[in-house]
């Protein structure tokens, strides 16, 4: 058999050496256990430094591994991907860190009793007492900022879309670009200012105007960037039917992009359900139970938070109060975040046939 021959028949391919799929965690686990070793050896007691070893190892270890085996375009190609992979976990680590703690230390006060009694008359060192009229408060001033933000937000949005141009359209955004950047103790000092020249006294609805002014620029910005993805095509053939503008845009704009901007408004609750700064300068708090936002003191949880952790020097039951409301708080923000990517997903544009 001639040469020739032989060399038809084997077989070729355009495709080199390459990593089998589970070397990342292989590279991964011995990286980690190098760590482990080099940190027992040195004598590093802190698991940080263990985990920035594992993470240099990891990245090292990809590039000398895939350069050997693939090349070394391919190698870059990896050390890419692996430093994205780095960075997922140290963004993830704290989340992970942060829940932990709070469920850990959260669960020891956390029941029915405490979710509907009040403090009243129980001193911050004694146990017993709750977070109901926080709740109340919190839902009250959340609910009312909601009501006075959102609709800005959204009328705002529609304009700089649909109608805005020249010098007007273009302070209208510079002024949101600023107001998204402000802190929150600013928009406290804002309306305190107005307190103080009108001679009121705190009241919960101080602060839902406070925390309106922070809502109003986060519910522009998602809802501009939801009306821009909406096609001009839509708009275009609307328009050719001789529908009036404003009719277009209640009809056809907003059904089209009313998931995204429902997603907007429901991040941006849970954005503005956290703050203290402001509630603190303006609602003041109450450890009873004040419904009336417009009228007297009011409760709050992440102001009842930060009173209780403040008392907790001493005081066990203040400290274990403290957590559980904040378990209580991140439970809520949790829960306004999978409703708004459920409504995303409920509303999202239908695809196929």
């Amino acid at each position: 058999m001639s040469t020739a021959a032989v060399t038809d028949k084997r077989p070729s391919t355009l495709r080199g050496a390459s990593l089998p799929t589970w070397s990342p965690w292989a590279i991964a686990a011995g990286s980690i256990v190098l760590a482990v070793a080099i940190g027992l050896l040195g004598g590093l007691d802190s698991k940080v430094q263990w985990g920035l070893i594992a993470a240099l190892l990891f990245v090292l270890g990809t590039y000398g591994i895939a350069a050997r085996v693939e090349g070394r375009r391919q190698a870059k190609d990896r050390v890419a991907t692996s430093f994205v992979w780095v960075a997922f976990v140290v963004a993830v680590i704290p989340l992970v860190s942060l829940i932990w703690v709070t469920v850990a230390r959260g669960v020891k006060v956390l029941d029915v009793y405490f979710l509907t009694h009040s403090m009243g008359v129980v001193a911050d060192s004694e146990p017993g007492g709750g977070i109901y009229a926080a709740i109340i408060g919190s839902l009250e001033q959340v609910g009312l900022a909601t009501v006075l933000g959102a609709p800005i937000g959204i009328l705002t949005a529609i304009y700089l879309v649909e109608y805005g141009r020249g010098n007007l359209a273009r302070a209208v955004t510079f002024f949101v670009d600023v107001m998204t950047g402000i802190p929150s103790i600013v928009a406290g000092l804002f309306i305190l200012s107005l307190m103080l020249i009108f001679d009121m006294q705190p009241f919960g609805f101080a602060g839902s105007l406070a925390l309106a002014i922070l809502m109003v620029p986060v519910v522009v910005r998602s809802t501009e960037e939801m009306l821009k993805l909406v096609p001009n095509e839509l708009r275009e053939a609307s328009l050719a039917l001789g529908v009036p503008k404003w009719r277009t845009i209640l009809k056809v704009v907003l059904p089209t992009s009313i998931g995204g901007i429902t997603t907007g408004v429901m991040l941006a609750i849970a954005r503005i359900a956290g703050e203290t700064a402001p509630v603190l300068l303006l609602v003041f708090g109450n450890p009873f139970i004040n419904n009336n936002p417009f009228e007297g003191a009011q409760a709050s949880l992440p102001l009842y938070i930060y009173q209780q952790y403040s008392q907790s020097a001493g005081a066990n039951a203040a400290y274990d109060r403290a957590w559980a409301a904040s378990l209580t708080l991140i439970a809520f923000v949790m829960i306004l975040n999978m409703v708004a990517r459920g409504i995303a997903r409920w509303k999202a544009p239908k695809t196929g046939r």
